[in-house]
C-alpha cells in the first residue's frame, strides 16, 4: 500500500465520522484514531515497507471547526460526530422537539445519521429549548452547535 492509498482511506474514514480505523495488510498494520478534528496516526511495521508512511513535513494539521461563542446563560448541545441531522424519528412523524419545549436530561432531541446508523442525541440538562441551530436533513460537523437550551 502506498502513501496516497493510505491518505484516501484516512480521508474517507474521517469524512464518514469514523472514530477509529485499523488496516491490516500482509507487510504492515496501521491504526488511526480521530479526536476533536485532529488525526493521530499510529503505524506498526512487521516487515520492511517500500514507501515511508510518515506524514510529510509540509502537511497542514487538521483543525477543529470553530464553534460560535455560547450566549450568556445558555447551554449548547453540540454534535458528537459528523452526520446528517434529522428533527423527527422518521418521515411523516412529529419532531422530537421545537423551540419553547421543556426538556429533561436524557430526553431525545434529534437523530444524527452516520454511515446509515441512526443515533439519538439526548439532552444532558433540564431546560427550555431557545434555538435549534440546524435545519432538518442538513449535514453537521463534529462540535457544531445543534441546540441552545436555557437551563432550569
Amino acid at each position: 500500500m502506498n502513501l496516497d492509498t493510505l491518505k484516501q482511506i484516512v480521508k474517507i474514514a474521517k469524512d464518514e465520522g469514523v472514530a477509529e480505523l485499523k488496516v491490516d495488510a500482509k507487510d504492515f498494520k496501521v491504526e488511526v484514531r480521530f479526536s476533536t478534528g485532529a488525526v493521530a496516526p499510529v503505524v506498526h511495521h512487521s516487515a520492511p515497507v517500500p514507501h515511508a508512511l510518515q506524514p510529510q513535513a509540509s502537511a497542514q494539521p487538521l483543525q477543529a471547526p470553530k464553534a460560535a461563542a455560547p450566549e450568556a446563560g445558555l447551554h449548547v448541545i453540540k454534535s458528537p460526530f459528523v452526520g446528517t441531522f434529522y428533527a423527527a424519528p422518521g418521515p411523516g412523524k412529529p419532531n422530537y422537539s421545537k423551540v419553547g419545549d421543556k426538556v429533561k436530561a436524557g430526553q431525545a432531541l434529534c437523530v444524527l445519521e452516520a454511515m446509515k446508523i441512526m443515533n439519538e442525541i439526548d439532552s444532558d440538562i433540564n431546560g427550555e429549548i431557545v434555538e435549534i441551530c440546524v435545519d432538518n436533513e442538513s449535514l453537521v460537523e463534529f462540535g457544531q452547535a445543534l441546540f441552545k437550551i436555557k437551563p432550569n
